[in-house]
């Protein structure tokens, strides 16, 4: 019998690509973005006490209560909005149930999305399997940052929805108040929503402060607001995250997520309730990984890649167009067999495979990791 795929362009994403080559070559995996190390012993001792507690079976569709009220307050507390925890927070098994359900519940057959590429490569398949169509409007190189008028000209009558990350990945392009304002003025008057994954959201540099689109009260009325504790607390593994958006949408996401994974772990999310009680634990995250970001591009500077420190996120990306005309992707995997350390090509999260010979790297792991992929890098002649 024949399949007649519904993604008949998609293949393994680069990330198990990556992450198994450099399993299978021994090597540094600063391909994937997860930690390279545990979290918080605490975070874990709570997980085990409402296990004993006997919290173990299903959590409501929507997310343990008292999660979602903690949530709510911490939203009030880092960007003064107020969000109903009944009726406009969901918890769901991490930042891609999110946006694929938020996708699911606006996106129609016909539809137009406008995706901000490079993108991550989980927005086109949603967009594709909702019977939606792609429309890619490429970002500003070197920086990353959004060419508005572009924006305005990829908009028609069939646009209904706009997909927005900051901090970006795979740059670390943070947005500004004259990006958010921009786009409230493009959409205010159209039928068109908003994506908005800020799963880095506490992992910013420099001292600049995130801007979620929530703080726009035009966009926070058409916006659905992705996130991860998987990303912020170090437990990419245990995939719980978070939606929040006004109650109509929220209406429209939980009509799907009820049958995309229903309930999220129960005993994690009252771990995590309860982990929230302490502000400190997301608020000294930027300083923690601003530690890592500058220790790794300290390494960097030391060699022949060109770059600009990522701005959030917990990646870094590097330039060496001006070495070699190797394409990224061939490097990346000569990289992780040749001299053991791994990377992405940013190529991937371009719909034509565009090739601006960058590369991406993972700094969230231990500082003995780091220093021997810098020291690897350094000491290895690859081009």
């Amino acid at each position: 019998m024949n399949i007649h795929s519904k993604l008949p362009d998609i293949g393994t994403t680069i990330f198990t690509i990556m992450s198994k080559l450099a399993t299978d070559h021994g090597a540094i995996n600063l391909s994937q973005g997860f930690p390279g190390f545990n979290c918080d012993p605490h975070l874990l001792d709570l997980v085990y006490k409402y296990m004993k507690e006997g919290k173990n079976q299903y959590a409501p569709m929507s997310g343990v209560p008292i999660l979602k009220e903690r949530l709510a307050e911490k939203t009030k507390k880092v960007y003064g909005i107020d969000y109903n925890s009944e009726t406009e927070v969901t918890i769901v098994s991490g930042a891609t149930d999110a946006i694929y359900s938020a996708i699911t519940a606006i996106v129609k057959s016909g539809d137009e999305v406008i995706l901000l590429e490079p993108a991550y490569d989980s927005y086109a398949p949603g967009i594709i399997l909702s019977g939606g169509i792609p429309v890619y409007v490429p970002l500003e190189l070197p920086d990353f940052s959004v060419n508005w008028q572009k924006v305005e000209e990829a908009i028609t009558e069939k646009t209904r929805l706009i997909m927005v990350n900051t901090p970006h990945n795979p740059s670390g392009y943070m947005w500004t108040k004259d990006d958010l304002n921009k786009l409230a003025q493009l959409i205010k008057d159209k039928n068109i929503h908003v994506i908005s994954d800020e799963v880095y959201e506490h992992i910013t540099f420099d001292g600049r402060q995130h801007l979620s689109l929530m703080v726009h009260p035009i966009l926070k009325e058409r916006t659905f607001v992705c996130g991860s504790f998987g990303k912020t607390f170090h437990v990419t593994g245990w995939k719980i995250g978070y939606c929040l958006a006004p109650a109509d949408l929220t209406l429209e996401f939980r009509k799907v997520h009820q049958f995309v994974t229903f309930s999220s772990a129960t005993p994690l999310q009252y771990a995590l309730a309860a982990y929230l009680e302490d502000e400190r634990h997301y608020l000294e995250l930027p300083e923690f990984y601003q530690k890592k970001r500058d220790l790794f591009c300290a390494g960097l500077a030391e060699t022949g890649f060109i770059f600009t420190p990522a701005q959030g996120s917990f990646f870094q990306q590097v330039s060496y167009a001006h070495l070699s005309d190797e394409p990224d992707f061939d490097l990346a995997v000569r990289l992780t067999k040749e001299i053991g350390v791994a990377s992405i090509p940013i190529s991937v999260f371009f719909k034509n495979k565009d090739d601006h010979k960058i590369l991406r790297f993972c700094f969230a792991k231990t500082d003995q990791e780091l220093f021997k992929a810098i020291e690897i890098i350094q000491n290895s002649k690859f081009f």
